[in-house]
């Protein structure tokens, strides 16, 4: 069984990438806005401010202490030509106007890809492309399942895949588990702890767990920690270590590849 290591991917990127911000004249800089300190975002922002260290990118954090204050810094952010990327860090407080806030990014500036009327794909959809690619896995003969369809990584994936002419459903809430047996390849990002149970999986599956929550205080999947201990499985990815590094490592090739091509 194969092991989806997307942390040792990572770190090719990762190489590659500070040889190119080396040779800039102008650094780039990514700007992230949250308005929330709670572990699961805690966790992502101080990984891609020691990534954003590691390869000589400035990452500004700003936690903003309301609404207004984020679409404030965003409108500000979008106006300062020493800041290439911006970041809105997911969950907010209230998600009730996120569709309209995701908007004020710049399209240029947009380097997580959650707008959808930007330059870039979606980070986490194209790392899970990325590490699926990396371990030699051939999507174009698979039955694909997608277990929930919210903006980072269900919904661009399937519309990624989709135009890619892969065979994909989406499961969602109310959507018959069960049949997971019937996919030979299953990416779960729900957010859900434990959500899909052993028995749903068949032997020979591809399974993707991108899924985040803090569960007393410790970071869990989609997946029941049983299923990490089969030996039956195509390719399962690590509790920890898989598709999150090489989401940051797409976040920053993306923030990169604004400085490069939008001069920004």
């Amino acid at each position: 069984m194969k092991i989806l290591n997307g942390k040792e991917l990572a770190g090719f990127v990762k190489e590659r990438q500070a040889g190119l911000v080396r040779g800039m004249t102008k650094k780039p800089k990514l700007v992230i806005i949250r308005d929330s300190d709670n572990p699961v975002i805690m966790k992502y922002v101080e990984l891609k401010k020691k990534y954003g260290e590691d390869i000589g990118v400035e990452v500004e954090d700003f936690l903003a202490s309301s609404e207004d204050t984020v679409r404030e810094k965003i409108l500000a952010a979008n106006k300062d030509v020493g800041v290439s990327g911006i970041i809105v860090q997911l969950p907010l407080k209230s998600n009730d106007n996120l569709d309209e806030i995701l908007g004020l990014i710049a399209p240029e500036k947009d380097v997580d890809g959650l707008s959808g009327k930007g330059s870039f794909d979606s980070a986490t959809a194209t790392a899970i492309n990325w590490l699926l690619a990396g371990y030699d896995i051939n999507l174009a003969d698979k039955k694909i399942a997608l277990v929930g369809r919210g903006r980072l990584v269900g919904k661009p994936l399937y519309k990624m895949w989709i135009n890619s002419g892969y065979d994909v459903e989406i499961f969602h809430r109310g959507s018959d588990l069960e049949e997971l047996r019937n996919f030979d390849v299953i990416v779960t990002a729900t957010g859900e702890p434990h959500l899909i149970k052993n028995v749903m999986i068949r032997p020979g599956t591809v399974v993707v767990d991108a899924g985040t929550a803090s569960e007393g205080g410790v970071l869990v999947g989609d997946i029941e920690e049983s299923i990490r201990e089969r030996e039956d499985l195509a390719a399962i990815t690590p509790k920890i270590g898989g598709v999150g590094p090489l989401t940051v490592g797409v976040l920053f090739e993306n923030v990169i590849a604004a400085r490069q091509y939008f001069r920004l």
